[in-house]
This record gives C-alpha cells, sequence and structure tokens, in this order.
C-alpha cells in the first residue's frame, strides 16, 4: 500500500510538471499565468478529450475504459481515463509499446518512459503543449491522463465520449474487472516492447 501511495505520489508530480502551469505562489496562491495557447479551457478539455479518444482507438484488441475524474487549476486541466481491462504483468510492456508507438506516429514527442516491470509508464507531449501519459498501476490497472497547457479561463463540461463498459463516472472505480484473452494473458509475446524491463 505504502509503495502504491509513493507510485501515485511521483505520477501526480510528474503531470503536475508537464503541465507547465498553475504553479503555487507565495503563501500558496496561484500564479495568474497567462494563456499559451489561444484556447479556452472547454476546448482544451475538448482537445485532451480528442488525444484520449485517438489511442483508445489505436488499442488493438480494443480495452474498456471509464472516465475517470477532471481536475483544474485557474488555467489548466486534466483529463482521467481508467482502464477496467485488466493488463497482466507479461503483457504490460508490449501494451506501452503500442501506444508509445502510436504516440511516435501521431507526431507526439516522447518524453519520458518508466520503465519498472510493476509500475510502469510513458509520457509524450503534442506540438500545442498538452502533456498525455500512460501509466499502470496495482494488479495491472492502466491509467491515461491528458493534461493541458495554461489557456484561458472558462467553464468546463463532462467530456461527451461514451466510455467503453461500465461507466463509472462520479463513482469509486474499482479494481480492473474485465477479462481479456489477450491483454490478460500470462503468456509473454514474443516481440515485447523495450519498456518492458527489470527496476
Amino acid at each position: 500500500m505504502k509503495e502504491q501511495l509513493k507510485y501515485l505520489s511521483v505520477i501526480a508530480a510528474v503531470s503536475a510538471a508537464l503541465s507547465g502551469c498553475g504553479t503555487p505562489g507565495k503563501e500558496g496562491e496561484a500564479s495568474s499565468g497567462k494563456s499559451d495557447v489561444e484556447m479556452n479551457m472547454q476546448e482544451a478539455a475538448e482537445h485532451a478529450d480528442a488525444m484520449l479518444d485517438a489511442v483508445f482507438e489505436s488499442i488493438k484488441p480494443e480495452v474498456q475504459w471509464t472516465h475517470d475524474e477532471t481536475t483544474t487549476t485557474s488555467c489548466d486541466l486534466i483529463r482521467r481515463r481508467t482502464v477496467m481491462t485488466i493488463i497482466s504483468k507479461e503483457r504490460r510492456g508490449s501494451f506501452l509499446g503500442l501506444v508509445e508507438r502510436f504516440w511516435e506516429k501521431s507526431g507526439y514527442e516522447i518524453t519520458a518512459v518508466n520503465k519498472s516491470t510493476k509500475f510502469p509508464a510513458v509520457y509524450a507531449e503534442d506540438s500545442d503543449g498538452f502533456t498525455i501519459s500512460l501509466s499502470i498501476g496495482d494488479q495491472g490497472q492502466a491509467f491515461f491522463e491528458a493534461a493541458t497547457p495554461c489557456v484561458e479561463e472558462s467553464a468546463v463540461a463532462d467530456p461527451t465520449s461514451s466510455p467503453k463498459g461500465v461507466n463509472y463516472a462520479g463513482k469509486k472505480i474499482p479494481r480492473p474487472n474485465v477479462h481479456s484473452d489477450f491483454w490478460s494473458s500470462t503468456t509473454p509475446i514474443p516481440s515485447a516492447s523495450p519498456t518492458e524491463s527489470a527496476d
């Protein structure tokens, strides 16, 4: 449990750093960052949603997922999706490798890769300063996050994309509970991605 909490804290810190905005000022006051791109928070949220839609469409065989919490600051936000399909430890490297190759093909810059066999992760950034990440947590649960750069403050609506499988939005999301003959298999894929290596 302590290891998992430490892992989540690291992920949160990296996500905050990659978002590039909303750094605290003196006495805990948020800084008033200026817009980095010409759009408001709703438009930025839609861009982040499109990034997430695209990566899920690229995953074959498909996985089941649900919307997770959206967090906002004074000028940026993070959209989250949680995968409900069990990703076995033998297939995690292949899962991350597939996603990493898709992001590279899409013109994203891969900014960091965590090669841990237990909690691997990959981080990328597009040309507009939006960041996106995939991390594997407890029991092989995969988490996707898309963070916006600093934009004009506005109201933000909920995502419009329909989840694949049970929609846990607004509820406590359980551990992965959907078996996949492919992604949950304990048989390694011979051509596993280089992201799968020892700690």
